[in-house]
């Protein structure tokens, strides 16, 4: 089955809102054998609505919308599809009864004399229930087998209720036993997109008929494998064994698949060597520290940190001595190497994290340019250091500086470093 998705909403457009709905709604239906063939976003404009599930509609007679459903005058998609279909808007008294309690339920009060537009329904509609929010789903579908399927676009309604609806709803049209489209994803990092390709050789373009795309990120590449075309147990089997090449291929910079966090895995790694970890942190302001505190029951391996920004902070909360400062600067090695060495003492920990750099887009020198960092780790007392020179902007930079640390630490537990002491430049 051949699916398109039209997103509606001026938010979309203007860029004040990012578009998760397209995304999420093309991996679970991918995972059904629906394979989505276009995307497109229009604004809050019936015209524009129209123009957009129409010429979707020509092309596959399938299509997904969200957004416009609310109760505001800027919600048009209900009658701008309707029209499309030849159906007039009517009340559905049901489903001014459910809001009605609804509100009472949860707000103590009447309905909003607004919301009532949430009930008005193209005659000849099936409607989605929302257990999510307040305004239903619509399925309208024509003679010739043609329809549209109209969800939320508040993201968790539209996630809910297409668990809870569409999807039961077209795997029944799909059936069971055809072709699926499935994907695995290897992670890697501290490695370019060029030296990728080049490490997997003959792989570069495709295994065995899978694709493969390479995912460049802020916390490194992924490696997308897919499946287009196969029933799902083969498909599997078919990423099971094309992994297996690229791992064969690219070693050691995969660190993990799917959405594995490497904070998590280094977490996970501490927790399993009964090892704790404190950071001291310049250029990344709290980055690294607020990354370990995001997965759950990171108490039990992440002390907690020191935000050391101003050389003074250094000095006196790590004990970074004052010479290495003045001779060689914030961003040197020295100085990465007493802060990682400080925190570790100062908060009784097996390791320390120490990161220091230029995050810009001022600072830099000709020796030092926007985008140096320093990178320390202790270990029981064993300090490694690495620099690196990190593109993209201020954010980009101080996320990267702390996923160069994670996976220095990674690569010092699985011994897998540039030298003793790796003191190198880093890719």
């Amino acid at each position: 089955m051949n699916l398109e998705i039209v997103t509606i909403g001026d938010e979309l457009l203007l860029g004040f809102t990012i578009d998760t709905n397209a995304a999420h709604l093309a991996r679970e239906l991918a995972a059904l054998g629906a394979r989505i063939v276009r995307r497109s976003t229009c604004g809050d404009d019936a015209a524009a609505i129209a123009d957009a599930v129409q010429a979707a509609l020509d092309r596959t007679g399938a299509v997904i919308t969200t957004g416009g459903l609310g109760p505001t005058a800027d919600d048009q998609s209900k009658p701008a599809i309707a029209a499309l279909f030849g159906q007039q808007m009517v009340l559905d008294e049901s489903i001014v009864a459910a809001l009605e309690q609804r509100w009472l339920t949860r707000f103590g009060q009447p309905l909003p004399p607004s919301n009532r537009q949430q009930a008005m329904v193209p005659t000849g509609a099936t409607i989605l229930g929302n257990r999510h929010g307040s305004a239903p789903g619509i399925w309208l579908e024509d003679a010739r087998g043609r329809w549209v399927a109209m969800l939320p676009g508040v993201p968790r309604e539209m996630r809910g209720m297409l668990a809870d609806t569409l999807i039961p709803r077209l795997r029944d049209r799909i059936g069971t036993g055809g072709t699926v489209i499935r994907s695995r994803t290897l992670r890697t990092c501290s490695i370019a997109e060029s030296a990728l390709a080049d490490r997997l050789g003959e792989l570069a373009g495709g295994i065995d008929g899978l694709s493969l795309a390479y995912l460049p990120g802020n916390d490194g590449v992924d490696l997308r494998l897919t499946s287009w075309s196969l029933p799902a147990r083969e498909a599997e089997r078919a990423l099971d064994a094309a992994a297996v090449r690229v791992r064969e291929k690219v070693g050691r910079w995969i660190y993990g698949e799917g959405d594995d966090d490497l904070a998590a895995l280094m977490l996970a790694e501490c927790a399993a060597r009964e090892a704790t970890v404190a950071v001291a942190e310049s250029c990344t302001g709290g980055g690294l520290g607020a990354r370990f505190t995001a997965v759950p029951g990171s108490s039990r391996s992440f002390m907690g940190g020191v935000i050391a920004y101003h050389n003074d902070v250094k000095v006196r909360e790590l004990g970074v001595p004052t010479e290495a400062l003045d001779a060689q600067g914030a961003v040197s090695e020295p100085v990465a190497r007493a802060m990682a060495a400080g925190v570790r003492q100062r908060f009784g920990t097996r390791i320390g994290i120490g990161i220091t750099g230029i995050a810009g887009p001022d600072g830099g020198t000709p020796d030092k340019p926007v985008g140096t960092v320093w990178v320390a780790t202790d270990i029981d007392g064993d300090v490694r250091a690495v620099r690196a020179v990190l593109p993209g902007d201020r954010n980009e930079i101080r996320f990267r500086a702390g996923q160069l640390a994670l996976d220095r630490l990674r690569r010092t537990f699985a011994r897998d470093a540039d030298g003793d002491g790796w003191t190198v430049r880093a890719p």
